[in-house]
């Protein structure tokens, strides 16, 4: 049974839709706002991809993997997300989707992100609640700044 909580968020970013688009799909700019792991994916609706980067001992782990839903460059994507095999034994029930909308407002961006279908106890809800703000909050540095926050992580 689904829960009607939900994840969202709404940011203007201080630059173009293709700059910001960027870097949520290119590798480099994966690596500088997911936790050092790129997305791995055809892009066509229906197809597999994974976030995948240094895991705990350094080896490349799957973070996070899903299927693409939608996929319109520069525009939106949405996908279903399932936390990588070694953070859940049950990773394969755990199933959100998450939503991503650009739109050009002037001369920046307003980037809606919604995160829902949550299954009901999902162990990973306040972790994402945490993490999207980071992302979120990174990604606006790195586009309007070409630099990531220092948080002394």
């Amino acid at each position: 049974m689904m829960e009607s909580k939900e994840l969202k968020y709404d940011l203007y970013i201080g630059a173009a839709p293709e700059k910001v688009w960027d870097l949520l799909v290119s590798p480099e700019g994966c690596r500088q706002l997911f936790f050092g792991c790129e997305l791995k994916s055809s892009f066509e609706v229906g197809a597999p991809y994974a976030y995948v980067g240094p895991g705990a001992d350094g080896d490349a782990t799957i973070h996070v993997y899903g299927k693409i839903l939608t996929f319109e460059p520069h525009q939106s994507m949405s996908y279903t997300e399932h936390p990588g095999p070694s953070y859940y034994e049950n990773h394969e029930e755990l199933e959100t989707r998450v939503s991503l909308y650009l739109e050009l407002v002037g001369n920046s961006t307003k980037v809606t992100l919604v995160n829902d279908n949550w299954p009901d106890n999902h162990p990973g809800y306040s972790k994402a609640a945490d993490s999207w703000v980071y992302i979120l909050s990174n990604l606006k540095t790195l586009a309007e700044t070409g630099k990531t926050l220092d948080l002394g992580w």
